[in-house]
């Protein structure tokens, strides 16, 4: 039998199976925390420097009268990231996403060579490790490093624990375990604002945040390897080791589970033209989807970040805006659900949409005065800019991962995840250019969701399609046929609703 046969035997969402599934999920709440911590912790206080007779002659003599009249706790008030060095802040959000695209270009093709399970551990443990240090960092210096070593590991796990919570089950659930993941890490932003109240100073903030990692850690130890990864690498007996100790938990009874025998060499698809990342560029497929996704998922990553990060900035408690940023995602989530599943919307057409409609959103922002009092505001559309960018980025997460092949699929997440990591990396400065007109944030995010809604258009839908385990497979003219977007599969599709 094949993988998706032996799911039905086994289970395809049994009881272990979202025994393991709510570990990785819950385990985006911790990587919500890394990721915003720098929004809470980096916050700029109201102050003043006292009037001096005498020119100052060097930035540590300004320093020196430098009175802050908040009583905040923060990295700028402990090491005075202000005039000429406010821009330290920025820079190290900016760290953090680049160390984001450093550990998806190394660790995603990494994990679908040695294996999911132990890229995921091994990262997860040595972020914890960074994450002690920029809690304890004595200096700036060494708090930017951590910062950047902490996002080298958070990219590393990101792409393998998604993929694992999609891998486990089978594929009718991955559009319910891709979303549950990433309103998980929208929980975690609002967790994340509301333990900002409550631990004020940022040391203690970035210890406490980072301790539920320890809890997370050991409750993946005992989480398996993929056994589709294990399948699409020829390994094909474990494979079926996992899938029987799956089914023993999910208390089927399963004696004779024998899955087809594909060679090695046949299932890493090896051949003349390359392997792994280099796919991505000589595959006449895989070329065009890898070019579209990775301008989708840059735009995804600029807007969500770039308005999550602004968050601190906007009137009113920077708590309860960081809080809602992330409640704000919420709703979108069961939209993504309803809209992906339906044969007249389905991924394609839904995350077009979805991006359009928070460019829209964006566009609108130009028009409307600030502080109007109403509900028709500039808040109220960025955070409406917000659930549709969120719409879109968790359908382009369920959706790249049906586009590639099982034997290629981690590195076709970690290409696009380095492409979404570079708007990540531009997202903490977009604020910024306030200073230059006050809409300039807002036309930035505009541009980039029409754009990147309009080019979605160009790649297949794979509602109730087929997924591909090998190359092989997605060169095939039957496969080919069964991913072209004809009005015939749609009545195919009504026929054998899944």
């Amino acid at each position: 039998m094949d993988l998706e046969e032996a799911f039905h035997v086994v289970g395809e969402f049994g009881p272990y199976q979202k025994r393991a599934v709510a570990v990785l999920v819950l385990t985006q709440v911790y990587m919500a925390c890394q990721s915003m911590l720098i929004v809470l912790i980096g916050f700029t206080p109201k102050y003043r420097i006292e009037q001096q007779d005498a020119i100052p002659s060097s930035p540590q003599e300004l320093l020196q009268h430098v009175t802050f009249t908040e009583d905040v706790d923060s990295i700028v008030t402990e090491w005075f990231l202000i005039k000429q060095q406010a821009y330290k802040v920025s820079l190290a959000g900016s760290l953090f996403f680049a160390g984001l695209l450093v550990g998806n270009v190394i660790f995603g093709p990494l994990s679908d060579r040695i294996g999911r399970r132990p890229v995921y551990l091994t990262g997860l443990f040595f972020e914890v490790v960074f994450g002690y240090v920029t809690a304890l960092a004595p200096s700036y210096e060494v708090f930017a490093l951590s910062r950047f070593l902490v996002g080298l590991m958070n990219g590393g796990i990101n792409v393998a624990c998604f993929v694992l919570t999609q891998e486990y089950v089978g594929k009718s659930y991955w559009a319910m375990t891709g979303t549950l993941a990433n309103m998980s890490f929208a929980v975690g932003i609002a967790l994340f604002g509301a333990l900002g109240y409550f631990v004020r100073p940022w040391r203690s903030l970035a210890m406490v945040a980072n301790s539920s990692g320890v809890l997370f850690f050991l409750l993946s130890a005992t989480l398996p390897e993929s056994p589709r990864w294990l399948y699409s690498q020829g390994q094909t007996e474990r494979a079926e080791e996992v899938l029987h100790y799956m089914a023993l938990r999910n208390g089927n009874a399963v004696n004779h589970l024998m899955l087809q025998r594909v060679g090695a060499a046949k299932a890493r698809n090896h051949d003349n033209r390359g392997t792994g990342v280099l796919q991505l560029v000589i595959h006449p497929v895989l070329r065009l989807r890898t070019m579209v996704l990775m301008f989708v998922w840059y735009a995804c990553s600029l807007v969500y970040y770039g308005l999550t990060l602004g968050a601190s900035d906007t009137s009113g408690s920077r708590y309860v805006n960081v809080a809602m940023y992330g409640l704000v995602e919420l709703p979108a989530y069961p939209l993504c659900i309803y809209f992906i599943n339906k044969h007249w919307a389905g991924r394609r057409k839904s995350m077009s949409s979805f991006l359009c409609l928070a460019g829209s959103a964006c566009l609108f922002t130009m028009f409307v005065p600030e502080n109007t009092g109403t509900l028709l505001s500039v808040t109220s559309l960025a955070l409406l800019g917000k659930l549709m960018v969120s719409a879109a980025f968790n359908i382009a997460y369920v959706y790249t991962s049906e586009l590639y092949p099982t034997v290629i699929r981690n590195a076709g997440l970690g290409v696009c995840s380095m492409s979404c990591r570079v708007g990540g990396i531009l997202a903490p400065f977009v604020p910024s250019m306030r200073a230059l007109h006050t809409s300039m944030p807002f036309t930035v995010f505009c541009l980039s969701g029409l754009s990147a809604g309009c080019l979605g258009l160009l790649l297949p839908e794979t509602l109730n399609k087929p997924a591909a385990e090998t190359l092989e497979e997605l060169s095939s003219p039957t496969h080919s046929r069964v991913l072209e977007n004809k009005p015939l599969l749609y009545e195919d599709d009504k026929a054998n609703p899944k």
